[in-house]
Formats: C-alpha cells, sequence, structure tokens
C-alpha cells in the first residue's frame, strides 16, 4: 500500500492558518495558504498530508457541526478542493481528519434534539436521558466524550448514523478526492462500526488507507484484516524522547523489540505503525528534548524504525512549544516555511526512507546497543540497511559481524569501511546499505 511507503505530514489547520478560536461565522479563505507551503513539502520528500479537523466546528475542529462544510473560518469546499487538487499534481496524497466517535453541540441533529425533544426524529443519534440534565442545563442529560459535554457522543450502533456517516466519507472522495482517513479516538469506537467502516471504504477507492489514534492497549484491537491498517504509535513515541533524555536507548530499542522483534511472540511485526516524536495533541520535541544535539538524532531514529514516519509542520525547523502552555501554542501558525540544516537533515532522511524498501518493509533486529549508540538492521530479501545512532558526545567504535567489508550511507552517500571497527562520530547517525 502506498502509505507503508510515505512520510506524512501533519497540518492543523485552523492552528495553521491563524484561524481564531470561537467560530465567528466571518468568511475568510485563509486554507489557501496550503498552497503556499507545497514546494516546501516537496523539498522535504513528503507524499502525504494528512489534515487534522477541516469541516465546520463550534471551536478546535473536533466539535463539528457539518461534516460536509468546510469550516467558514477556513474557507470553502472549493479552496478546499482547490488545495487538494494541486497537492495531488505533487504527487502528494491526502488523508483527512475522521471525527466519527463525538460532534459538538452546534451539530444540526443534536440542535434539533434541544429544540425538540422527543419529537426530533434524531433522537436516537446521541445517548440521551430526557428526564435528566447536563453541564448545560439542557433540560436532558446526554453522553460526552470522556465527560466533555462539548462533544456529544454519537450513537454509532444507529444505521441513520452511519449512513450519514458513510455518505460524508463518499462525498469527500468525491468532492475532494481524498485517499484515507485517520480516525480520531480511534480507541473509543465501536469495533463493529470500524469493520463496516473498512468494509465500505474498501469498495469505495482503492488502497483507501485508515489510521486510528491508539493512545493506550492492544493496537491489534483495531488494527488488522477488516479493521484498520494503521494506528499511532504512543508506546514508541514515548520511548523516543524518553530515551535520548535518560541516556537510555535500552528503552526505544525494548520497545521495537516487543512489537516487530524476530521472537515468536513479538506483538505487531509485519504492522506498519504510525511513528511520531510529536502532535498537535503534545509537547513539541525541540522543547521536549534536554539536548538539542539529539533533534536531528531522533528523527533519524523515527525515520529508521518500522512504521510510518510523521512529521507535524514547523517542527521540521525546531519549532518550540510546550502542553503547559495550552493548545493554541502546540498548533501556531507561522507565517512561512523555515528552511535551516534541520530541515535540509529531514528531507535527507526522508528521501531514504521512501526509497529503501528495507525501510519500510524489513524486519527489525537489534545489533549492537548501549545507553548511548544503538545499531539495529531492517533486513529484506534484497536489501540490508543498519541504522546507526551515537547520542553521545564523544565517538564511538562498535565492533561487530557487519557481514560485509564496505556500506554505502543512504544519508551521506559516502562509502563507509567495516574494517577495524565502526566509528560512530559524536551526535551522529548513519543509514547504512550493505554490499552483498
Amino acid at each position: 500500500m502506498w502509505a507503508y511507503e510515505s512520510v506524512f505530514y501533519q497540518i492543523y489547520p485552523l492552528g495553521f492558518c491563524g484561524a481564531p478560536f470561537e467560530n465567528d461565522g466571518i468568511q475568510e479563505h485563509r486554507i489557501k495558504k496550503v498552497l503556499d507551503w507545497i514546494p516546501h513539502l516537496e523539498k522535504l520528500g513528503i507524499n502525504a498530508v494528512y489534515f487534522s479537523p477541516i469541516f465546520e466546528s463550534d471551536t478546535h475542529g473536533y466539535n463539528t457541526r457539518d461534516y460536509r462544510k468546510i469550516d467558514v473560518r477556513l474557507g470553502t469546499n472549493e479552496d478546499f478542493k482547490e488545495v487538494c487538487k494541486a497537492l495531488h499534481q505533487a504527487g502528494i496524497r491526502v488523508v483527512l481528519d475522521g471525527v466519527f466517535n463525538h460532534v459538538g453541540r452546534g451539530f444540526w441533529a443534536f440542535q434539533d434534539v434541544l429544540q425538540n425533544r422527543e419529537r426530533s426524529p434524531y433522537v436516537d443519534w446521541f445517548h440521551l436521558n430526557l428526564g435528566g440534565n447536563s453541564n448545560y442545563n439542557d433540560g436532558l442529560w446526554y453522553e460526552g466524550w470522556e465527560g466533555n459535554y462539548d462533544l456529544v457522543k454519537l450513537n454509532l450502533r444507529n444505521e441513520q448514523v452511519i449512513s450519514h456517516i458513510f455518505d460524508s466519507v463518499r462525498f469527500w472522495v468525491e468532492e475532494f478526492g481524498i485517499d484515507g482517513l485517520r480516525l480520531d479516538v480511534a480507541y473509543c469506537l465501536d469495533r463493529d462500526f470500524i469493520h463496516r467502516l473498512r468494509g465500505f471504504c474498501d469498495g469505495l477507492k482503492d488502497e483507501f488507507f485508515l489510521l486510528g489514534e491508539m493512545i493506550h492497549g492492544d493496537y491489534k484491537q483495531i488494527v488488522g484484516d477488516g479493521m484498520l491498517h494503521s494506528a499511532t504509535n504512543y508506546e514508541c513515541f514515548k520511548g523516543l524522547y524518553s530515551s535520548f533524555n535518560r541516556n537510555n536507548l535500552f528503552e526505544i530499542v525494548h520497545s521495537l523489540l516487543r512489537q516487530f522483534g524476530p521472537e515468536n511472540w513479538t506483538l505487531y511485526r509485519g504492522m506498519h505503525l504510525l511513528s511520531f516524536v510529536d502532535n498537535h495533541d503534545v509537547t513539541r520535541i525541540a522543547s521536549n528534548l534536554s539536548n538539542e544535539a539529539h533533534l536531528p538524532l531522533i528523527y533519524a531514529l523515527c525515520m529508521g524504525m518500522p512504521g510510518i514516519p510523521c512529521i507535524y509542520y514547523g517542527s521540521e525547523w525546531g519549532a518550540k512549544a510546550r502542553k503547559e502552555e495550552g493548545d493554541p501554542a502546540l498548533r501556531a501558525c507561522f507565517e512561512a516555511p523555515v528552511e535551516c540544516e534541520l530541515t535540509e537533515w529531514i528531507g535527507k532522511l526522508v528521501r531514504a526512507k521512501r526509497e529503501s524498501k528495507a525501510l519500510n518493509y524489513g524486519e527489525f533486529r537489534s545489533v549492537v546497543l548501549t545507553n548511548r549508540q544503538c545499531i539495529f538492521e531492517r533486513k529484506t530479501d534484497d536489501e540490508r540497511i543498519l541504522v546507526a545512532i551515537n547520542a553521545d558526545s564523544a565517538p564511538y567504535t562498535a565492533h561487530f559481524d557487519a557481514g560485509c567489508g564496505q556500506a554505502v550511507d543512504l544519508i551521506s552517500g559516502k562509502t563507509h569501511d567495516f574494517g577495524g571497527g565502526s566509528e560512530l562520530p559524536p551526535y551522529s547517525a548513519a543509514y547504512w546499505k550493505m554490499e552483498r
């Protein structure tokens, strides 16, 4: 599948475009800003963009009002159609956020329930108790997502709700030509709904990609035959930054062995989980790392390990923001992309990842592991790559049986000689493509 050979770029549209937090009802054609960033995406080598919520909502996008209308703060459906067309012409796929667990209080069907109560044809679209009351003093109780009553939980066992969602997905494919969906809070979604959505999408468009947000639990609950193609790999997200901050690369390599290693008990071997160092919900990686010299290395590790890498807009040049500063800080508006050594480095990693069968599909095996260094193998039948990381301020010489005399570093293009040990400069990374 195309997604397994891709590097994603996440854009949170409302923040990216500098839209007001509250929906002010004033139409502005802000989403066209993406058009100006396409050359930057091409320079990075990105071939898929994941857009966080883009449809009409009350505030932050996850409280949907209308699944079939681009948020007025971002523009019109025609504006977004133009954006998608330009991305596709640049060879970049489009994945949208599917927020199907809940809607906003401004969602048209819920507004009808508030006005008409038991006379509303949409009463069964939600989990309601007309004899109760809500935090908003509506004179009725309803289930909100994890106790947040601005997020009204949908009844995904209701056939009318399912039809409305499926018809909306079909509309997005026909209107915008989208190539996949990222399912918000997929760990909360009804499993039968996920199964039916997969079947519907398989018949809608070839290789339509389905990704689920999975913060905790067993990814196999929602990923597999007849279910989703991928899930967000939060276990390794934590392991990545924690390993560098604690000078303990054993942590991330242990997680990778647990998930993808050669043993029979390995949990997710063969799966293509979404790998990331930050996103719109967490502290940006440049603020999360204790040592700035580790920033290029964590991207090298993320791109070299099994999975589908995703870069969060702005982090490719080291933008900073902490979770405790609030969502507006994490979802900032940047006037233009920044070109620097880090963006150039990430571009080299992206191209190495995309052009290597082993980095996209190869098995995982740990070769050398210390607190501050790791070397692991990614291998297919016709290609073998060694990913080497030195997170120390001193050079390191690794002694191991490389199985060949020379290799080419896919990042630098330089030839590497394994005679007498493999020396890694301070704070360095390499993707050695081994000669047969």
